[in-house]
């Protein structure tokens, strides 16, 4: 997603600079755009070579195990701010990002997200596969919307699997992929018994959520993820998630009998 993102500027005329975090980013990507890398824990470092670069707005993109506070090279800019940091910690996703960001934020940067620099990267509203959800499907996505919303509030996760009006799992720790992983393990142990194309898989943001960081977001490993889990197809809000490799995950969804819809407000 960072290069996708990268390559959307590119395409508007803007030049983009990545400050790669070491150990969580492809250094073959990274060697196609102008870039540092960096650290977990090197805020001093990050800032200095944003202001080197006349980098002002800045975007938090793509995926990051969670370290332990003991993993982290802390700097003197890091050390500065270190209450925060901890603060910041004592969280969910959602709570450490917009905590990260704020930080930031007062040392004069502007935090952007995916809708303000790349927006062509986002879920469009409507189905985009020839399968369409049914009368079923279509009761399994109102009651997983209805569960992300509730679970908003506790920053849990941004996913659900609902199969005939029953919550099979939600996401957590172990991301989306883990999720469909744990559905379809469940399926070949005979812990579901509900026949296969059946049930959907649910993305949105957590209410409440700051939309420049974290949005959900689906790609062709989804749509593998989904179909098998047996899912009927997968439902995810459109204009606040984003989209990676759009025709590629439309193409394997329609070879996989798996339909993908963006849902509206």
């Amino acid at each position: 997603m960072p290069f996708a993102v990268a390559d959307s500027l590119v395409a508007r005329g803007i030049s983009p600079v990545l400050f790669a975090l070491r150990g969580a980013c492809d250094p073959a990507g990274v060697q196609r755009f102008r870039h540092h890398w960096i650290s977990v824990g090197q805020l001093g470092r990050a800032t200095r070579l944003f202001r080197s670069e006349n980098c002002r707005d800045l975007v938090f993109i793509g995926t990051l195990v969670r370290p332990a506070l003991s993993e982290i090279r802390l700097d003197w800019g890091t050390l500065r701010v270190l209450g925060r940091v901890l603060a910041a910690f004592r969280g969910g996703d959602d709570h450490l990002l917009s905590g990260i960001g704020g930080i930031l934020e007062q040392d004069g940067f502007r935090m952007v997200g995916i809708k303000d620099v790349a927006p062509d990267l986002l879920m469009p509203e409507g189905c985009l596969t020839r399968i369409t959800p049914d009368r079923n499907a279509s009761a399994d996505i109102a009651l997983g919307r209805e569960v992300l919303s509730a679970l908003g509030p506790y920053d849990v996760g941004q996913a659900v699997i609902v199969i005939d009006g029953h919550v099979i799992g939600v996401e957590d720790i172990e991301g989306t992929d883990g999720l469909l992983a744990r559905v379809a393990r469940l399926r070949s142990e005979g812990r579901i018994r509900a026949e296969t194309r059946r049930g959907v898989l649910v993305k949105a943001p957590k209410r409440g959520q700051d939309l420049r960081f974290d949005l959900p977001t689906v790609g062709v490993r989804t749509v593998e993820g989904a179909s098998g889990a047996g899912l009927a197809g997968i439902a995810i809000a459109a204009g606040n998630a984003i989209v990676a490799e759009p025709q590629a995950m439309i193409e394997a969804a329609d070879a996989a009998g798996v339909f993908v819809i963006g849902l509206s407000a």
